[in-house]
């Protein structure tokens, strides 16, 4: 045996040492995963369920088990702008955004191929089918109440999929300018219709109180006498050229009274 024959077998010992050291690495680090605490591992064996493995340090065979990562945290799916007809013919354009997480990790695998696709077309027909049952009024004005029905609805249906539908919001309307303008007219002529109610409410108080005044004023007629100097005093602070005093008619009263009492006493 020659020095090559040597040399050769020494490289051959070699290789086939780091090669099989190689895929033992290969080998370990395959069977060995970490799972973060907000993620599960669903294990399939040679395509059958076994369950599911996490959080921490997690060992599986490799080359046999198959596995999916799937994570736990709330997920903020935003449903795209939805072009839908109230159910008093007005075309509108709305969107939302729903909440949900997943609480059973081997249903949202098993039963459902993309639970996140699912549940976005899911609430998308949704959405459209609840805006297309009520009026346009009910949408501006009860928008809590669609919420809570969307969220019972799309949470009811993902339940087999083991998804956990926490909240649904329903985030911007888009109404035709026309129906705009229409609104805006509206709102104007109800503002008007308020002003008139209130500038009548005004006057109808003003003149009970002006009554009030005049019945107290026939009641006790020194009232009309205190009015008669106040009013006088606000007319002398006043820069006027001219002032005119009215002369109460119970000031002459007794020179009338006399006056008459002669013309009878000369007849």
């Amino acid at each position: 045996m020659n020095v090559f024959d040597l040399l050769f077998d020494a490289l051959w010992s070699i290789g086939s040492s780091l090669g099989f050291i190689v895929i033992v690495v290969f080998v370990l680090m395959s069977a060995v995963r970490i799972v973060s605490e907000y993620q599960r591992l669903v294990v399939f064996r040679l395509g059958r369920l076994i369950g599911t493995k996490g959080p921490g340090l997690v060992i599986v065979i490799p080359f046999v088990d198959r596995v999916v990562r799937v994570d736990l945290r709330t997920v903020v799916l935003d449903v795209p702008v939805q072009e839908v007809i109230t159910k008093d013919n007005v075309p509108i354009k709305v969107n939302a955004v729903v909440y949900f997480r997943v609480m059973d990790s081997s249903r949202s695998v098993v039963e459902v191929e993309n639970h996140i696709m699912a549940t976005s077309q899911l609430s998308q027909t949704t959405l459209r089918s609840v805006i297309g049952s009520v009026d346009l009024d009910d949408v501006l004005s009860s928008r809590e109440k669609i919420n809570s029905e969307l969220q019972k609805i799309i949470d009811e249906r993902t339940d087999p999929w083991g998804i956990k539908v926490s909240a649904v919001e329903v985030k911007e309307l888009e109404l035709p300018e026309g129906m705009k303008r229409a609104m805006a007219k509206q709102a104007e002529a109800e503002r008007e219709r308020r002003a008139k109610i209130i500038a009548a409410e005004g006057e109808y108080q003003a003149a009970e109180k002006l009554s009030e005044a005049a019945r107290q004023m026939e009641v006790s007629p020194v009232t009309l006498q205190l009015r008669y100097l106040q009013t006088l005093r606000e007319i002398s602070n006043e820069k006027n050229s001219t002032t005119i005093f009215p002369i109460p008619i119970d000031l002459i009263r007794p020179f009338i009274r006399n006056l008459a009492e002669g013309d009878r006493a000369k007849e």
